[in-house]
């Protein structure tokens, strides 16, 4: 079953914001325009629409509010996949040419800032301070995980809490705070917001883990890319982190990226396989699962109606993701 499936109450609603996210980024320089579009028609599971259009069923459910939102973050998250491609000289996206690939970097820059603008420019229509100042303080984190990730590739030293700080920063608080921007703009109480926030939270680390997973067990068509592609970028994912207990593999790592510049794919093939010979596959579905009990748990606090059985059941979906 597709994820879109468990919340497929919702289509009249997310197709309205899937008109309005086309209509935002248009632009009258072409090269904007069609880049933006292109992105857009990627496609993309809009897992931060799902989770405002959500969490704003505990309040006073508007859809216009809802749709300022939810277009604001979605857009936000595209801006960051179009300046991930760049820093990691990336061909595809979901099995399509990235902007850069299409354009070149300089234009992918750009394309990428044009849609972050666009952003902040649709969450002005939402008369909420409170809602601004949140928004502020995710980009400014955001903007610091990509940083640390920067920063911390190839570094085969680093530690279980950098990995976790940093996926907090690329993907679980963009997350968190669609469901508390959701609350927002739908009045809900505070109390109930940051409920919704840490459910958010919690979901956002188990989804991002399970992806680091993914990265590693799925196929290079399944995946849109080449397996183990962030580790040939030389981004250190927990599946890594925790196989490099394992002394051999630890060898044939640090021998493999010894020149990263001339890493052959016999290195690649005799690294995953090593990685698949160690618990550290399990081990890492052990701590998404451990982020998605957490999730269930601040579900039962939540008040009795759809939308929560719907959080719950999203919840049930995440940990089942396997491949």
């Amino acid at each position: 079953m597709k994820i879109a499936k468990t919340y497929g109450y919702l289509k009249k609603d997310l197709d309205c914001i899937e008109v309005a996210l086309s209509n935002v980024i248009q632009a009258e320089h072409p090269v904007l325009r069609n880049a933006a579009t292109q992105l857009l028609k990627a496609g993309g599971k809009r897992i931060r629409p799902v989770f405002v259009l959500l969490s704003g069923q505990f309040g006073n459910y508007d859809l216009e509010r809802m749709k300022i939102v939810a277009v604001s973050l979605e857009l936000i998250h595209m801006a960051t996949l179009v300046h991930d491609d760049v820093i990691d000289d990336a061909e595809l996206r979901r099995g399509k040419p990235t902007i850069r690939q299409l354009y070149d970097n300089r234009v992918a820059m750009y394309a990428g800032d044009y849609i972050l603008a666009r952003s902040l420019e649709s969450i002005t229509m939402l008369r909420k301070p409170k809602a601004h100042h949140v928004l502020s303080k995710t980009i400014v984190e955001v903007c610091i995980g990509e940083i640390e990730q920067i920063k911390d590739k190839y570094d085969w030293n680093q530690h279980l809490r950098d990995y976790l700080r940093r996926i907090k920063r690329k993907t679980a608080l963009l997350i968190a705070t669609s469901c508390k921007l959701g609350a927002i703009a739908a009045d809900v109480p505070e109390a109930l917001a940051d409920k919704l926030y840490k459910y958010g939270y919690y979901i956002g680390m188990s989804y991002q883990i399970i992806d680091d997973i993914f990265d590693f067990t799925a196929s290079a068509s399944e995946l849109g890319k080449p397996v183990g592609n962030d580790l040939l970028q030389g981004n250190i994912t927990l599946p890594v982190l925790l196989a490099m207990k394992d002394r051999e593999f630890c060898r044939l790592l640090k021998n493999a990226f010894s020149n990263p510049d001339i890493l052959s794919e016999t290195h690649m093939h005799d690294l995953l396989a090593k990685l698949k010979e160690t618990d550290a596959i399990q081990c890492s579905y052990e701590l998404s699962d451990h982020y998605l009990e957490k999730a269930l748990k601040i579900v039962e606090q939540l008040p009795n109606n759809k939308a929560k059985h719907m959080l719950k059941d999203i919840a049930k979906y995440i940990g089942k993701r396997r491949s």
